[in-house]
């Protein structure tokens, strides 16, 4: 039971910290519409610190790896350990459709980070550590950031599969943000409403935040 416990507090943990992430990178990638200059040098920054790139960066890949596997982990114990699935009639009864969806949600996510790598981070990682390109440069002297990131929603098929994975995002932090709190003990009749309300503003405004980027750079395209 104990055991059980520190596995809920350790994936609210690294929920929290994907949280932040998530909030980051929204916040960077909207530079994109705002200004392609403040885009290019912030991605470049990020591009190049070495504290981002060899501390946070394997953190961040390991906290995904983390919260992904031991998401599915502990679906899978709690289904063995209900002596009866869910009656259907008494489904929604019991706990929300994100709640009792988050296996397949967080799958699906699993499956636009690999769509995410082989577009963004692989050709990063193969120009920085494989071509060995710091500088950040195009062949016309110009940061090449603002204009990879644009180049990649000239398909309006993957341009759709992007906004189809913030919905799923969007459904899995409906559950997921409040969850969080609740597994590390932060409940109150003060707070939790608040802390509801803070997670449905949070798990619409971010995942939309994406989506409008991506619509933005496909419709400058057009």
């Amino acid at each position: 039971m104990k055991t059980s416990i520190a596995k809920k507090i350790l994936m609210a943990l690294s929920g929290f910290f994907l949280l932040l992430f998530l909030l980051q990178h929204v916040t960077i990638n909207s530079l994109s519409i705002c200004s392609k200059d403040a885009f290019n040098s912030v991605s470049h920054f990020m591009g190049t610190n070495p504290i981002v790139q060899f501390v946070l960066q394997p953190i961040l890949a390991f906290g995904v790896i983390f919260h992904l596997a031991m998401g599915l982990y502990l679906e899978g114990q709690n289904r063995k350990a209900r002596a009866v699935k869910y009656q259907k009639i008494n489904s929604a009864a019991n706990a929300s459709w994100m709640s009792r969806n988050m296996a397949i949600t967080g799958i699906m996510i699993l499956l636009f980070l690999g769509l995410h790598f082989y577009d963004f981070w692989f050709p990063e990682l193969k120009v920085k550590f494989i071509e060995g390109d710091m500088t950040g440069l195009a062949a016309n002297g110009e940061f090449r950031y603002w204009e990879e990131l644009h180049h990649k929603f000239t398909d309006p098929i993957r341009t759709g599969l992007y906004s189809l994975a913030f919905v799923f995002l969007s459904l899995h932090l409906m559950h997921g943000f409040q969850s969080a709190f609740q597994s590390v003990g932060f409940r109150h009749n003060r707070y939790t409403p608040v802390i509801k309300k803070l997670g449905i503003l949070y798990a619409v405004l971010v995942p939309l935040g994406f989506i409008v980027i991506a619509l933005y750079h496909y419709g400058t395209q057009l």
